[in-house]
């Protein structure tokens, strides 16, 4: 079991996309690994036979403990286990399956006539097989009956499901919370220029790259030039003291079905607001179907948080470590403010900064905000 993210104790065995004793590739998906942030596909680290397999789906697995093996045709693995192989699960691997899914009786996973597609469901649904009755020949059990017997379930009285993700996302946003000194700056910005460039620079855009701009876009492009500028607020705090980064990794948080993902536009100083754009645009696609790779959420020294979509003036956004900020963006939205001192309206926008104090303190943060101010002010200038 790799560690896909940082502090990464263990990670959830989803599904196997291919089978035992079967040919694989070295870069084609071979299984579907849960963490607390996304639902991720594996790549095959090599080419060869897939052997051996020790995990079936549905397993809670310790960052490190060995899955399965990929060997040489004709080969056998070390420690080879044939009761894996033969697909005949031991009492100690129903019992590993009764842990990951508690109410998951022992007598359910052997000695049952079910197909291999309906089993891996009957684990990742939490389906009793004593409980379903097969419609397949000679009363197997087929992926079908599982998915009749699960919606049955789910749809009766008292039944809770819950979501390791969110569960998770949850654990670590509470100790970011109560381990970083977090401290907030916030600030309205006139957001006339920024409409401006999307309507002049979009079209172009979408022409070449296939992908629409958002104000997430040239946000994402305005803020990592910004942060070359402020080395401080692009740091990373390592338990020791501060870690300078060489290059500006911007984190997008993105709402998926059980939480919310940050997947990384790397070098995003020096990514053009097209090659930004179509990066957003496939990073969201992914991590709302679940095909989130490893490489998506690593490596991130700086997360955008843009809830203006949805309806939202002004929010505070939690750090995540180690990184030393984060920034929260509201809607645009027309409101009367001075100008020269008389009342005119302008569209503007909130934005606050959250930043670690360990990193920075609130003069850098607020000389951070001063110059975005001057990049949101003048967006075509800073994206030449």
């Amino acid at each position: 079991m790799p560690a896909l993210e940082m502090a990464q104790e263990t990670g959830k065995l989803i599904s196997w996309l291919k089978s035992e004793g079967e040919t694989v590739v070295k870069g084609e998906p071979l299984l579907e690994i849960e963490t607390d942030k996304a639902v991720m596909e594996l790549e095959a680290p090599g080419d060869g036979v897939l052997a051996g397999i020790r995990v079936q789906a549905g397993t809670e697995v310790p960052v490190g403990q060995t899955i399965a093996w990929i060997v040489r045709p004709g080969e056998t693995p070390p420690e080879d286990d044939a009761r894996v192989a033969s697909g005949r699960r031991t009492s100690a691997a129903a019992a590993s399956l009764a842990e990951a899914v508690p109410d998951f009786p022992v007598s359910a996973v052997t000695d049952v006539r079910i197909s291999p597609k309906a089993r891996r469901l009957a684990v990742e649904r939490g389906v009793a097989l004593d409980q379903v009755r097969g419609s397949g020949a000679g009363g197997e059990i087929l992926a079908s009956d599982i998915l009749a017997a699960a919606e049955s379930r789910a749809t009766a009285p008292g039944v809770q499901h819950t979501s390791s993700i969110s569960r998770l996302m949850a654990e670590r946003t509470t100790q970011s919370w109560t381990t970083v000194p977090h401290f907030f700056v916030v600030r309205e910005m006139d957001a006339r220029a920024l409409n401006e460039a999307r309507q002049k620079l979009g079209p172009e855009i979408e022409k070449v790259h296939g992908a629409k701009v958002t104000h997430t876009d040239l946000l994402v492009a305005l803020v990592a030039r910004v942060l070359l500028k402020h080395a401080l607020m692009n740091a990373s705090w390592t338990g020791n003291g501060v870690k300078a980064n060489p290059g500006v990794n911007m984190a997008v948080a993105i709402a998926v079905n059980d939480g919310v993902v940050a997947p990384v536009i790397p070098n995003a100083h020096a990514a053009g607001l097209g090659e930004i754009a179509s990066q957003r645009r496939d990073l969201t696609e992914r991590a709302r179907t679940g095909k989130l790779r490893p490489q998506d959420l690593l490596a991130g020294t700086f997360t955008i948080s843009n809830l203006g979509m949805f309806g939202v003036d002004s929010f505070s956004a939690i750090i995540t470590p180690p990184q030393a900020a984060i920034l929260a963006v509201g809607r645009i939205t027309d409101k009367v403010v001075a100008v020269d001192g008389r009342p005119s309206i302008r569209p503007m926008m909130s934005l606050t900064l959250s930043s670690d104090h360990r990193v920075v303190d609130g003069a850098r943060a607020a000389s951070f905000l001063r110059d975005l101010a001057e990049a949101i002010g003048n967006p075509q200038l800073w994206l030449q």
